[in-house]
């Protein structure tokens, strides 16, 4: 997917409004670091090559900033920050998902960004208990399609959450 363009939602795939009969649903693949996420595609309005942001004084470490798409102030989380990864590098395969969450714009930082997988009920395995170590709140499970796994993202949950909800204050 080539990210130097901004891509709707309908040049990502064509999917249904809601799982379809037989309990598939679709998710964009996203890269952070060396693991494959997924977030269900119905949150997704766009993807657009990374751009400079405008900072935020006094922002979380994980809000790069904020954007102006088309007259809309959106702001914008790295999701490699937030998820500890180390160090972003931003380059020609960085992305912004710009995604549609309770009726908010908001976009996420990704390395890159793959394409649309469906997977059935049976694909998808319960996220591990990992302790206090690491929160899996917002973690739907683990998808399996032939050799490759992605770690799937409750994107709803992950933006709303108590420490998100900074977002919505300093960008207003």
């Amino acid at each position: 997917m080539m990210p130097s363009s901004t891509q709707s939602l309908s040049a990502v795939g064509n999917h249904p409004n809601q799982a379809d009969t037989n309990g598939r649903n679709e998710f964009l693949a996203f890269t952070l670091g060396q693991e494959e996420y997924g977030i269900d595609i119905l949150k997704v309005q766009e993807i657009r090559g990374y751009e400079v942001v405008t900072r935020i004084a006094n922002a979380p470490e994980f809000l790069k900033g904020v954007i102006n798409l088309r007259g809309i102030i959106v702001p914008v989380v790295d999701m490699r920050i937030k998820f500890k990864l180390g160090t972003p590098t931003y380059d020609q395969f960085t992305v912004v998902i710009i995604l549609n969450i309770g009726g908010r714009i908001m976009g996420m930082v990704v390395d890159s960004v793959s394409d649309v997988i469906t997977l059935v009920p049976e694909q998808i395995k319960p996220a591990p208990d990992l302790g206090a170590a690491f929160d899996s709140d917002y973690l739907i499970g683990l998808g399996t399609v032939e050799e490759r796994m992605l770690i799937l993202v409750d994107i709803d949950k992950l933006m709303s959450s108590a420490e998100m909800g900074l977002i919505e204050k300093n960008a207003a």
